[in-house]
């Protein structure tokens, strides 16, 4: 399971470092320390928790949030596999955005809920790069 340190975990929600560590001092985001002894986020966690966010209207402070290029960093929230095609849904701070792509690109991609990928738009195509 792929984890996120607190600063990445709070560049995908759209917030600041300071605002994330609140919400884990708060337990509204659940952490853990790893190896090193950082705090971190499970993707899995960290997704219900941006699709949540997103669902009660946004972050504690004002979200400046910019799609340089059309470019939408965040976390896979759900998939849903067909036998041929896929849907894809990403959380991009306060941008939900869903893909139909096949199935094939999913698995080539190992894309699964938690992991962070970036979509981008251009005219009515989404097309997603994990990163």
């Amino acid at each position: 399971m792929q984890s996120y340190t607190i600063g990445r975990a709070a560049r995908l929600l759209g917030v600041s470092p300071d605002t994330a560590r609140r919400w884990a001092d708060a337990g509204r985001i659940t952490t853990r320390r790893d190896e090193s002894g950082r705090r971190v986020v499970d993707g899995r966690d960290l997704a219900a928790f941006s699709v949540e966010l997103a669902r009660s209207g946004g972050a504690d402070e004002e979200t400046p949030y910019t799609s340089v290029r059309n470019s939408f960093p965040g976390i896979v929230t759900a998939i849903k596999l067909g036998d041929v095609a896929a849907q894809v849904e990403i959380q991009a701070g306060p941008h939900r955005l869903v893909s139909l792509l096949t199935r094939e690109a999913v698995d080539e991609l190992g894309l699964e809920v938690g992991v962070e990928a970036t979509a981008r738009v251009k005219s009515t195509n989404v097309h997603i790069d994990r990163t």
